[in-house]
């Protein structure tokens, strides 16, 4: 399959978003409702106990930044595809790569469709423990629910513990279009960098790996022609044109 070119490089994010945005010096998660430690761990308990049998191992579905930033063994890795599901930049982002005042989105499982990722079988004796940290990463900022999917894979059906849209939550932003969610990539900077730096990782990790998305690919396109037009970036005054339901501005 021959390799496509992104019309988004890290050279025209870097000229847009030079250094992170630290809203008055606050950390990462300003704006946001985090979940705790104990919450977290609870929840992932609940979880696992909750696994589906037809296989001993456990496997963690990768559709976002798990497909380039894992941060956890893993034994092995498939291409994998969810029936059902379908990615989308549909949860929003006060904090980390977007701020209270200029949110970003990013991207879930919503119910639809289909998706093609990554499977990742976890690698040691405490699988719990090894995914602990990453799972607390994925959790704390409360936009995301956990189910038990059916991945499809060259070698066979495996049970994969996926991350999908919290559609109950405050930071589910519905079905955004085309247009909206480049605006608010291209617009979003916050303590952890850009928006479209994780839209850029994301379609470059899928490529990688022969996933071609059509909604990815189109959508590097939009916000570098967005990001290319001399000063629009959609909320250089720093105003959201769509206030974020749940985020904390105040102490």
């Amino acid at each position: 399959m021959p390799k496509r070119s992104l019309t988004l490089d890290a050279a025209l994010i870097a000229r847009a978003h030079p250094r992170p945005v630290v809203p008055d010096g606050r950390g990462p998660g300003y704006g946001m409702a985090l979940m705790g430690e104990a919450e977290a761990d609870a929840r992932l308990d609940a979880a696992l106990a909750q696994k589906p049998g037809g296989s001993d191992s456990l496997w963690l579905f990768a559709y976002g930044a798990l497909m380039w930033r894992p941060e956890f063994p893993f034994a092995e890795r498939r291409e994998a595809r969810v029936r059902g599901w379908h990615r989308r930049f549909c949860l929003w982002q006060p904090g980390f790569r977007g701020t209270p005042d200029c949110p970003g989105v990013m991207l879930a499982l919503d119910r639809g469709g289909q998706c093609r990722g990554l499977a990742y079988r976890i690698a040691g004796d405490d699988p719990r423990e090894a995914i602990r940290p990453v799972w607390r990463r994925e959790m704390r900022g409360r936009g995301y629910a956990s189910r038990w999917l059916a991945a499809e894979t060259a070698e066979g059906p495996v049970p994969v513990l996926a991350f999908v849209a919290d559609r109950a939550g405050t930071r589910y932003a519905g079905r955004l279009t085309d247009e909206a969610i480049a605006e608010r990539i291209a617009a979003a900077c916050g303590p952890t960098g850009p928006s479209a730096e994780y839209l850029l990782n994301t379609v470059a990790a899928c490529e990688a790996a022969g996933i071609r998305d059509r909604h990815l690919f189109a959508m590097q396109a939009r916000v570098a022609a967005r990001l290319g037009a001399s000063g629009d970036r959609g909320c250089g005054d720093q105003n959201s044109p769509t206030p974020v339901p749940g985020s904390r501005r105040g102490g």
